[in-house]
């Protein structure tokens, strides 16, 4: 069960994982894959667990001032700020809308939109990421990110892996380049209006005063952040009714929120993949055979089926995969 957990303080950071790891600004960010291969350019960074979940765990680590270039994915993407104070940028080159947010915010970025984003806090923070899918396919580059990696020793290769030529790497004979972002991509790429793109984040006080989840009890809250309402019209429906989170579509997984003041959730398991993040305080997850200690930061991948109860004092971040709320299965 040890293996399964990612230890904040074990995290094995990539500083050159992407083509702009060169940019001015942009040279000191740290990022990481948690589960599942992400998104990474290098061939050679770390990946701490390799298993298929239906969709991948990373992060990104940067000090002050330090940015994240423009850039766009195939698949969804859904911050988690664990700290630090960022500010989210918006379009080809980041000043399309802009959004700041703080610790224990959430932000789901929709596929076919320019992103970057940039710590503008006095300390260093940490994004705990979460994309959909096994492979949630390369990153689309702005246009100018391709001509600045040029300009300081850096190639993407079409297939997305990365050759740093001031390191004395060579592009492969045959192997071609992936093409540059032209003017007509780039374009496609709109940014919605600034009510739209707010409407993509959670503050932390954005969920409350929802109807409780299933594991809420008192001193735990259980909260709907990503995910739809429960279908009650589904021939395999439990009869919960679970309510749709502040950003309802579809990313291929769902994410809730429990708070824990004191307390112990109810023993029960899922028959789908189950991924927990603290985001603050102390939790213990217990199983029949034992329990594991999580600190604030330590991801643990929990088995499928396995009966688990959760206690402790803090914030306990549950994803889920499937695009349908996944109600749990109550030990007897």
């Amino acid at each position: 069960m040890e293996a399964r957990v990612v230890r904040y303080a074990d995290l094995v950071p990539c500083l050159n994982a992407f083509v702009d790891s060169r940019n001015p600004g942009s040279e000191a960010k740290e990022n990481f894959t948690i589960i599942g291969p992400g998104v990474s350019e290098n061939p050679a960074q770390h990946v701490h667990i390799r298993e298929p979940h239906g969709f991948n765990i990373g992060g990104a680590r940067q000090p002050p001032n330090c940015v994240n270039s423009q850039h766009s994915h195939e698949t969804a993407e859904v911050f988690y700020i664990f700290s630090g104070k960022w500010r989210f940028n918006f379009g080809e080159h980041g000043d399309d809308v802009q959004v700041e947010a703080g610790p224990g915010s959430v932000g789901s970025i929709p596929t076919g939109m320019f992103r970057g984003f940039t710590n503008v806090g006095a300390t260093p923070g940490f994004l705990w990421v979460v994309l959909g899918g096994d492979d949630p396919g390369n990153v689309l580059w702005a246009p100018h990110v391709f001509d600045m990696a040029e300009h300081f020793g850096l190639k993407l290769l079409a297939d997305g892996t990365l050759v740093d030529t001031v390191a004395g790497e060579t592009v492969p004979e045959g192997a071609a380049l992936m093409p540059r972002t032209g003017a007509g991509t780039a374009a496609l790429l709109k940014t919605p209006p600034r009510a739209v793109v707010e409407a993509c984040f959670i503050l932390p006080e954005s969920a409350l005063n929802q109807p409780p989840g299933p594991l809420a009890a008192p001193g735990i809250t259980d909260e709907a952040l990503i995910g739809p309402k429960f279908d009650l019209s589904r021939p395999d429906d439990h009869g919960t009714g679970l309510a749709a989170g502040p950003i309802a579509w579809n990313h291929g997984f769902t994410m809730r929120r429990l708070h824990f003041t004191s307390g112990t959730s109810r023993w029960h398991s899922h028959d789908c993949p189950q991924v927990l993040f603290v985001g603050e305080g102390l939790i213990d997850v217990d199983w029949p055979d034992g329990t594991l200690h999580l600190q604030a930061g330590d991801t643990f991948t929990v088995p499928v089926g396995l009966d688990r109860r959760f206690r402790g004092t803090g914030t306990l971040i549950a994803v889920l995969g499937g695009n349908q709320p996944t109600t749990p299965t109550w030990r007897s």
